[in-house]
């Protein structure tokens, strides 16, 4: 039997049973074996049965025994770690930290109450491009004698406006192509043009600074729009207010109150040209690219910029708003990018056409088309980004080959119909293959390997 160890001032005695046997091994915790025997005590007679008997110690005795023992070196130096690896969990993130590690190849799932199983994580995959029909020249139309530089279609349908460097703005029949009104006014080439959806109007500017609102029930200009500094190079309308928006070489955009001619903000803060101006009903209501490389997202009722795009290298000369969704898409020559409203959220790049981009075009299909200062047109899937046909049309003959160029491009209102303006002083419309199919034209689809680029 081991001497037992005087401990606490209660009498309470602690029995060491490795003191003896392993006296270098300080690092055991210590362990409480029992109390001491029964003390002398008026009317109790000590016998040896008695006197070897030990009292049994409760739960809490041990507990505050072991409190009280000097701690071993051991036992001091685990204490240490564990305050330490706590105060890196604190610092660093406690749920990296402290959970598992766990295979991101398996995901946990519960089949049942009381069972949790691992099954193989699908793989994250590129989702499929949609098959499109190839689109192949339908008509050509010529009229201008100039650059035809912009073109829009009225919200019935019907017919479709195009502005020219000859300063004239022709209207057409869109069934037939025939020319139906041409319109004089501007005194320099045409820019911009917008039909009205909810009055009878059709707006106009251009390279002469002007801005002009033409009555199409009397076929003269009503309005004049006076601010700009320098050339007007587009113009939107808003589509639930009697808004317009007009952008200019003079680094900035207008917003006019359309009935009383006044210029309700000037949006400042492009550096260089604004090429393009878009406009929405949701917020942001105006959505602006320039020369400046960057796209701006503004605040119609503030008149301030929301946000300001820095990805693209070189000059945004075309920005389009998706029909349905609330996305839109900017171009410039090193890429087009695909954004996500309302914060202007980077989605993905359309890479692949090498030139100068002048125009977007987007209808309800998912068919974005590009056009290219050399005369080019590509057509990709919204969704994938894959780039599904490539396109040059034969130029006017009697043009030279340095005059192909698209300058704008828009759908008509059915999506079934792109309309071009070019270079070669033709309008030119296109229309889906009617014969193609996916066996005839296969998805030939061949997505990047390496990660999707996150600017």
């Amino acid at each position: 039997m081991p001497k037992p160890i005087p401990h606490a001032a209660n009498g309470t005695t602690l029995t060491d049973p490795f003191h003896i046997e392993h006296q270098h091994d300080v690092d055991l915790p210590a362990e409480v074996q029992g109390g001491y025997a029964y003390p002398s005590a008026p009317g109790v007679q000590l016998t040896a049965d008695t006197a070897a008997a030990t009292h049994a110690l409760s739960e809490q005795g041990k507990l505050q025994a072991l409190q009280g023992l000097a701690p071993s070196q051991a036992r001091v130096e685990q204490n240490k770690m564990a305050a330490s690896i706590y105060d890196i969990q604190q610092q660093a993130g406690l749920p990296e930290r402290v959970a598992p590690p766990t295979s991101k190849a398996l995901a946990l799932v519960q089949p049942g109450h009381d069972k949790t199983a691992l099954v193989p994580r699908k793989a994250p995959t590129m989702p499929k491009p949609d098959w499109h029909p190839p689109w192949k020249l339908f008509r050509v139309i010529s009229g201008h004698w100039g650059w035809v530089r912009c073109l829009a279609v009225e919200p019935g349908n019907q017919w479709f406006v195009t502005g020219s460097a000859d300063r004239v703005i022709k209207v057409w029949d869109l069934a037939s192509g025939q020319l139906k009104l041409s319109l004089t006014g501007h005194v320099s080439t045409v820019r911009g043009l917008a039909v009205s959806s909810r009055q009878p109007y059709l707006f106009s500017c251009g390279e002469d600074k002007q801005v002009k609102c033409w009555d199409l029930e009397y076929n003269k200009v009503i309005r004049h729009y006076h601010g700009h500094l320098s050339a007007c190079y587009g113009l939107d309308l808003h589509p639930t207010i009697d808004v317009l928006l007009t952008c200019s070489r003079d680094s900035t955009a207008r917003v006019w109150d359309m009935r009383t001619k006044a210029c309700v903000h000037t949006l400042v803060g492009h550096s260089s040209t604004v090429a393009d101006v878009k406009c929405q009903a949701a917020e942001p209501q105006v959505l602006t690219g320039s020369h400046d490389s960057t796209v701006r997202l503004w605040d119609l009722a503030a008149g301030k910029s929301k946000a300001t795009l820095t990805n693209h290298k070189k000059s945004v000369r075309a920005v389009q708003i998706h029909p349905t969704l609330h996305m839109f898409a900017s171009a410039s020559p090193d890429n087009i990018k695909q954004w996500k409203f309302p914060d202007g959220n980077f989605i993905q790049n359309f890479t692949g056409h090498n030139t100068i981009i002048n125009c977007l075009a987007l209808n309800n299909d998912n068919v974005l088309v590009s056009g290219g200062d050399n005369g080019t047109l590509h057509f990709w899937d919204w969704k994938t980004g894959y780039n599904f046909q490539r396109f040059q049309a034969p130029l006017q003959p009697g043009s030279i080959d340095s005059e192909a160029g698209v300058f704008a491009m828009t759908f008509d209102m059915s999506g079934s119909r792109l309309l071009t303006a070019e270079a070669d002083k033709t309008v030119k419309i296109y229309k889906e293959d009617d014969e193609a199919s996916e066996e005839t034209h296969p998805i030939n689809w061949k997505p990047e390997i390496i990660k999707r680029r996150r600017y």
